[in-house]
């Protein structure tokens, strides 16, 4: 029995501000077959302070010199959407659920009955945090990405020792976009290894939907992908985030990509079975007296599979037919004497 990896689109900062856009993201993400949107619960002020010190400006890569503050600003999502978002998602029957980023926000998704909290890759190490959202009982999702084994563990182990008992890990690599190469998913099948007890998943920060394909393959069962309406549109996020026919696809290929991966099974189908026939077996080649020696000239192994199998070729050579068998005949048990 196959299981269906579990595809979470991340609506992230995506929504540019708008809540209106925020509606059509979810909306796509249940058009292209996702089951679950992942937003993101904090304020500027709840995840930094507003400081025009060095040490609060981004150096590098998409957000490069942006003010943390400023920065978080623009990217969060407004705490008074929240109860509107939820509802959107139970309306159109797909499964909304938040990365609370401080113990504020997990109150506020209590309010709002939050089926599943997300651990973000950058809180892993905020075991305070980590310990007031598993003492809700609910089921737990962390990213891995940064973090060292030590790390890893220590999270794990806050999180079951504190009332989570669904505890899923997503390999992830922290970079915007992250390169194929960087990926290394065989991290994430020895995080299966390691910790037995949790699920396995891929957080996705490459482009396209190949590695996230690849990750189901090796038994993630669930896949982080950021999704937009439109990359050219703009957004925080948006330049390694997916377009809906982009997430429709992911959706496609990995659920193909489980069915085919199925079970362990050595009986043959029923089209195989009708397909038997197509297998070599004994036939006369020459029309063959009662009586008879079988052998290299008047029998030959060649298709339909009607005769005996292959494998009894080399016994049959030098034995007597029983009855006579025309030119073009298979070969059977009862054409040979016992």
């Amino acid at each position: 029995m196959h299981i269906n990896p579990f595809i979470i689109a991340e609506l992230s900062g995506n929504h540019n501000g708008d809540i209106n856009r925020a509606f059509k993201l979810i909306e796509a993400a249940k058009i292209a077959g996702a089951d679950a949107v992942k937003l993101q619960t904090y304020t500027a002020d709840t995840i930094t302070i507003d400081c025009d010190h060095d040490d609060f400006i981004v150096k590098g890569g998409l957000w490069d010199g942006a003010k943390l503050y400023d920065l978080y600003k623009e990217a969060h999502t407004p705490w008074e959407w929240h109860e509107a978002l939820f509802a959107k998602g139970k309306e159109i029957g797909i499964t909304v659920f938040s990365t609370p980023f401080d113990e504020t926000a997990v109150d506020l998704l209590e309010e709002l009955n939050a089926p599943i909290y997300k651990i973000a890759s950058f809180e892993l190490v905020h075991h305070p945090l980590i310990a007031y959202a598993a003492s809700t009982n609910k089921p737990m999702i962390m990213s891995t990405g940064m973090a060292s084994m030590e790390e890893i563990t220590e999270a794990v182990d806050i999180a079951f020792t504190n009332g989570c008992t669904d505890l899923t890990l997503l390999h992830c690599v922290s970079e915007y976009p992250a390169p194929v190469e960087h990926c290394n998913l065989a991290t994430m099948v020895d995080l299966k290894k390691r910790f037995p007890k949790c699920k396995i998943g891929l957080s996705d920060h490459t482009l396209g939907t190949t590695v996230a394909i690849a990750a189901v393959a090796l038994g993630a069962t669930a896949i982080e992908k950021h999704i937009t309406l439109s990359r050219a549109e703009g957004g925080v996020d948006s330049a390694f985030s997916l377009e809906p026919h982009e997430l429709k696809h992911l959706c496609e290929a990995t659920r193909d990509v489980a069915l085919a991966i199925g079970c362990v099974n050595y009986q043959r189908s029923d089209s195989e079975r009708k397909n038997m026939a197509f297998r070599r077996s004994i036939y006369a080649v020459k029309d063959i007296a009662e009586g008879e020696e079988f052998t290299k000239e008047n029998i030959r192994i060649i298709r339909p599979g009607y005769g005996l199998e292959p494998k009894e070729y080399t016994k049959l050579i030098g034995q007597k037919a029983s009855s006579s068998t025309k030119k073009n005949m298979a070969i059977t048990y009862g054409d040979v004497n016992k």
